[in-house]
């Protein structure tokens, strides 16, 4: 039986976006063909968008999942008294059954990377019948890459879990950003007057408010009920397959709506200044459409700005989940995300000797997805940007 999440379907739309890029840039005309032959001279955005396509790829198999029947003793499949089929409540994603060797090859406690015996002193009972405290060896030696965890969790498999997380918050918080911010800074920049005097009221106000305690509010009234991470009750379900109650996709809801302030500013104060140039003018002075003279020459020229704000945005809110899970108010304990590592890893930073890997685990794979992205939107800008197009004429 499928599971989908509410966050699924952005990252489903990611997809579809991905593809659709593919489909016209190969069709060798328009804007997207535009970015791709720019991108594709770039030898160092080719290898962040290599970097970036393996990232999506790990978030989409990981949203890809599906609960199965619960099998009797008889061999047959566990039915309700009514006759439906009982599924187990734990729905594995694709990523889990393709690791399924990390998620399941677990030890007692902490191991180090590539370790052999267990980091800590445990009693051992030797063949003569003594029992004395020396480091055990460890169930699958070797096999864990980035060592284990306090409960004996591959560090690695938790670090992989976590990109789904990242890369849902980066763009899903950014799908609800761009709407928010290209309207009502157009609408402000463009027309001005009691217009612009609203809105401005409206974002000064929002910025006025300390981001966290925004989110910390909302999160308190929208984020506490609904699937968290973990099992699948019934409850939870929408039609017996959908899971709309869910805990990250309020994050992204909350995030988008006190994270759209600082997009709409600049658009609007370039905005200003696009309604003064000749071709603005002179397409008023034939009797365009404000709304066509917007949507030709106005947002063209907007986007570069909204790309490159939007890759800073995706960044700092990529490294902002983590720092909310990290306080306890982002995902739930039992949903992968490098905030929740990095919460877990506080107290053995403390301890003697030092537990280091966990902390390294969360920060290789945040550095990996935050950089190749930062280099990826610069090239993507750089194409977009009219002025390097003409100056390059």
């Amino acid at each position: 039986m499928p599971v989908i999440l509410a966050t699924d379907l952005i990252m489903y739309f990611l997809f579809l976006m991905a593809a659709s890029f593919t489909v016209f840039a190969a069709r060798g005309g328009g804007v997207c063909a535009q970015v791709w032959r720019h991108i594709r001279k770039d030898r160092l955005a080719m290898v962040s968008m290599f970097i970036l396509l393996l990232y999506g790829g790990v978030a989409l198999m990981d949203s890809i999942r599906w609960r199965d029947p619960i099998t009797a003793q008889d061999g047959t499949f566990a039915q309700t008294p009514d006759g439906k089929r009982i599924f187990n409540p734990q729905a594995l994603s694709l990523l889990d059954r393709i690791l399924h060797n990390l998620r399941e090859d677990t030890e007692k406690t902490f191991s180090p990377p590539f370790a052999g015996y267990s980091y800590v002193k445990e009693a051992i009972e030797r063949p003569n019948g003594a029992t004395e405290r020396d480091y055990a060896p460890l169930k699958h030696p070797g096999d864990h890459w980035l060592g284990t965890d306090k409960v004996g969790s591959d560090v690695l498999f938790s670090a992989l879990k976590g990109i789904r997380t990242g890369v849902v918050i980066g763009t899903g918080t950014t799908i609800i950003i761009i709407p928010f911010a290209l309207f009502f800074g157009v609408l402000a920049g463009y027309f001005g007057g009691f217009a612009d005097d609203i809105i401005q009221y409206i974002y000064t106000t929002l910025s006025s408010i300390p981001g966290v305690l925004l989110i910390v509010a909302f999160m308190l009234i929208f984020g506490t009920s609904g699937y968290q991470g973990g099992l699948v009750t019934e409850d939870t379900l929408l039609f017996g397959f959908f899971v709309p109650q869910d805990r990250l996709f309020w994050l992204c809801v909350i995030m988008g709506i006190t994270s759209w302030t600082d997009l709409c500013r600049i658009i609007r104060g370039e905005t200003l200044k696009l309604r003064e140039l000749e071709y603005v003018q002179a397409a008023n002075a034939f009797g365009v459409s404000d709304t066509m003279t917007i949507i030709r020459h106005i947002v063209p020229n907007l986007m570069h700005l909204v790309l490159i704000t939007l890759v800073l945005q995706f960044s700092s809110l990529v490294l902002a989940e983590a720092i909310l899970s990290y306080i306890g108010i982002g995902v739930g304990p039992e949903t992968g995300s490098w905030g929740n590592m990095i919460n877990s890893a506080r107290l053995e930073l403390s301890r003697e000797p030092v537990v280091w890997w966990s902390i390294l685990g969360a920060f290789i794979f945040m550095f990996g997805l935050v950089l190749p992205a930062n280099i990826f939107g610069d090239s993507v800008r750089d194409s977009l940007d009219p002025r390097l197009r003409m100056g390059k004429r």
